[in-house]
């Protein structure tokens, strides 16, 4: 089993932290990295004319090894709600179908459909929140649901949020093939850690950012965008998105059609010296030790917790629907704010969600690490 790499990262021993769902640190590499770009930035004239395609392209390439994608079917953006927003302007969502989303996901791949869905003649049809934790059922129930309108596109995400709640992706599109229906994926809770191939899986668009599970900065994400809908108007209109706009060239609007891969979706002002580097290390770093082998130890590592705190009277969700990677625990009436700051207080951090508390451990942390949680939470619940 893959060992902890906390000597990787710069985390004190007496530091617990349990928050890579919201934010994950640094390693010590990409720290460095980005010390020596804000340097490279501070003397623009040491960097070469080939700098910025070799950044956009590293970063590309380390984005699409995740999802086994190739390269050109990934565009450069900054954030989830501009992935989802690109699709949204590149697909056709037939007037009178359901767009399916899922009761309190993310704002991102929720609100853009609620914004286009009286203009374009569609309804947001949300799966209710499963009280058993199966969110596939519940979305597959939703799917084929008897006399619903015909579903035009799901935008869901493969790991949900709150609750830790795992999706099927294959088994859900699966379903929405034989209703023709679209598939939009907000893998911001799964990218590096849950295997997917969307050579085989084939959604219409998955987008991931890298300041999470892929322990990169803020302000980087991906998009995979089939080649079916390569053929869009992005949603900026940028030189780099056409075949030959180049202020080197004799004439500056030399051919204004659009690249032919996903490309054309690349954000404007792309060329982030620093953070870019730094998010295709996180990434490249998560690829190496591959999303089985990190799947594995964190799943191993939430079930040490979930086994330590069974007999406090918390409602763990069973293992069979939820994400190997994020354990939320609930209890009657709700998990208390001042439980929480207890544990900040004890420098053990984690985070509290629609009532409950989400734990999310990663590669760098190791066994001392829950047993001081499940110590404190046991302390805290039985006095």
């Amino acid at each position: 089993m893959l060992p902890s790499q906390r000597h990787l990262f710069e985390i004190p021993r007496e530091v617990c932290y349990l928050n890579s769902a919201s934010y994950s640190p640094l390693p010590l590499k990409t720290l460095d990295a980005g010390r020596a770009a804000v340097g490279r930035k501070g003397q623009p004239w040491t960097i070469d004319p080939g700098f910025a395609s070799r950044q956009h392209e590293r970063a590309r390439s380390a984005a699409a090894r995740l999802i086994n994608a190739a390269p050109d079917d990934v565009a450069l953006i900054p954030a989830i709600s501009y992935g989802v927003a690109t699709v949204a302007k590149a697909l056709s969502i037939p007037r009178g179908t359901r767009v399916i989303v899922l009761e309190n996901d993310h704002s991102s791949p929720v609100l853009e459909w609620h914004a286009r869905a009286e203009a374009q003649g569609f309804i947001v049809d949300t799966v209710p929140q499963p009280a058993d934790g199966d969110w596939t059922s519940a979305v597959s129930a939703t799917i084929e649901r008897p006399g619903a309108p015909p579903v035009g596109l799901a935008s869901i995400s493969s790991v949900h949020w709150s609750d830790g709640g795992m999706i099927d992706v294959d088994k859900v599109q699966a379903a929405l093939r034989r209703h023709g229906a679209m598939f939009v994926i907000d893998a911001t809770q799964s990218a590096g850690v849950v295997a997917m191939d969307v050579t085989s899986l084939d959604p219409d668009a998955v987008m991931f950012p890298t300041y999470k599970w892929l322990i990169g900065p803020y302000g980087r994400a991906f998009l995979y965008i089939a080649k079916r809908h390569q053929n869009g108007v992005p949603l900026e209109q940028t030189s780099s998105g056409r075949r030959n706009v180049n202020s080197e060239n004799p004439v500056y609007f030399g051919d204004l059609a659009y690249v032919d891969n996903a490309t054309r979706y690349d954000m404007g002002e792309r060329d982030h010296f620093i953070t870019l580097e730094m998010a295709s290390i996180g990434m490249e770093m998560m690829a190496e030790w591959g999303a089985a082998a990190v799947s594995a130890r964190l799943a191993m590592l939430n079930e040490r917790i979930a086994g330590g705190v069974r007999d406090l009277g918390l409602d763990v969700p069973a293992r069979s629907v939820r994400a190997p990677h994020i354990l939320s625990l609930g209890m009657a009436g709700g998990i208390p704010k001042e439980l929480i700051a207890r544990l900040a207080a004890e420098n053990i951090h984690v985070a509290l969600r629609l009532g409950r508390m989400r734990i999310s451990p990663h590669v760098f942390n190791d066994e001392a690490d829950l047993d001081r949680l499940v110590a404190v939470l046991t302390k805290s619940l039985r006095g």
